[in-house]
């Protein structure tokens, strides 16, 4: 086994967030689920062989524990179990960047966790119900980064967002490389990308991101997550590939035959950007099992539109369905 993570050999914040430069250049950012039994508890030898396959489709980092992995279902020890398994198969090949949240004590007992079990950086997911002003915005990163050595990357979406003002201050906290940005308010984010000092991270955060990716890079934000690739890695690199050669037939045909019917699927009921991945990674032989309440799988209505909508995005690239 070779190095299993970047923390592991000490490295410095700004040579973290140069290693999380150059992922975002090679593949698309992914978010694995989490592999649960139809009780509902953790399956870890399943997980283990998810995400085997997962990264041999060379994505640019890997994110475990976050939104699509239901971060919200898991409890400390199931967490530190994800983390420590996504270390153990990436061994040292890509970033991996684990999710942390709550309020910022509850955040930096996940922090401390992923730390100990070897992961490279964390994504602060917006903390726990209330809304907040700037300077309380600022300060719970300022506490997170006070409580552990592994850089930062704030997620706004929801009930967070920066302001110019508070990103230069948040960019001012030294292990604060980053920002993941889920509210696609494109004029907002091009006041914080020219804020921000040279060298911050920024990351196209928005939901089935695919469908605003060319919009993003043009306020010079390219880099982006693909909750896509947790079930059809073959769609998300001809995407990824097609977007980054300027294809933008390649681009529209993807868009049209798949990813808008996705979406408008998607936003039939709450939750299904979760549920509707995780039946998809079902239909193809992947063992994730079902999400945890207060998720729910998709009716059979709606697996039978998801079942049409993955095939047809699955011929467009040349790829079948059963991957096992």
């Amino acid at each position: 086994m070779g190095i299993r993570s970047m923390n592991e050999v000490g490295m410095q914040p700004e040579d973290v967030a140069q290693k999380l430069r150059d992922g975002m250049t090679k593949g698309v950012l992914s978010f694995p689920l989490t592999s649960l039994r139809d009780d509902g508890s953790l399956d870890l030898d399943a997980y283990r062989t998810y995400l085997t396959a997962q990264l041999a489709n060379a994505p640019g980092m890997v994110f475990p524990a976050c939104g699509t992995g239901e971060f919200f279902s898991l409890d400390e020890e199931e967490y530190r179990a994800v983390v420590r398994v996504t270390v153990e198969v990436a061994d040292g090949r890509l970033p991996v960047v684990a999710g942390i949240g709550y309020g910022w004590s509850q955040a930096l007992r996940f922090a401390r966790i992923a730390q100990e079990e070897g992961a490279d950086a964390l994504l602060v997911l917006p903390h726990y119900l209330v809304g907040a002003p700037q300077d309380g915005l600022v300060e719970q990163l300022r506490r997170i980064a006070a409580g552990t050595r592994l850089p930062l990357i704030a997620y706004q979406r929801d009930q967070v967002t920066f302001g110019a003002d508070a990103l230069r201050r948040i960019a001012g906290i030294p292990t604060v490389v980053g920002l993941k940005d889920g509210h696609s308010d494109l004029d907002r984010l091009q006041r914080l990308t020219l804020a921000a000092p040279d060298g911050f991270l920024f990351f196209n955060g928005a939901a089935t991101a695919e469908m605003q990716a060319r919009a993003y890079a043009t306020v010079g934000v390219p880099a982006y997550s693909s909750a896509v690739h947790a079930f059809a890695p073959e769609i998300a690199k001809a995407f990824f590939t097609a977007l980054r050669a300027g294809d933008d037939e390649a681009v529209n045909k993807l868009l049209r035959v798949f990813y808008v019917p996705l979406v408008e699927l998607r936003d039939r009921v709450p939750g299904y950007a979760v549920s509707l991945v995780k039946a998809a990674a079902r239909l193809r032989g992947l063992p994730v099992g079902p999400v945890r309440a207060p998720l729910t799988d998709p009716s059979p209505a709606d697996l039978a539109d998801l079942e049409k909508v993955l095939d047809a995005g699955l011929n467009l690239v040349g790829a079948v369905r059963r991957v096992n």
